[in-house]
């Protein structure tokens, strides 16, 4: 993934921030999950407590779907 960005520097020349475009903030967003609702965070969050749990039967067949 290619983000164009600009620096914002003091007046030493260290950068301080950053600026990106509005369609490469949403690809992160996306890639890291950020843009998810509350329902999809929920469940989520159950699968991931059936999978360390071992409820199999919240599981389906790859053959189901």
């Amino acid at each position: 993934m290619n983000i164009s960005k600009r620096y914002i520097v003091d007046e030493n020349g260290s950068p301080r921030e950053v600026v990106i475009s509005i369609a490469d903030f949403k690809k992160i967003e996306e890639i890291l999950g950020l843009d998810l609702g509350d329902e999809a965070e929920k469940q989520l969050r159950e699968a991931r407590h059936d999978r360390e749990s071992g409820n199999e039967d919240a599981y389906i067949d790859l053959d189901a779907i």
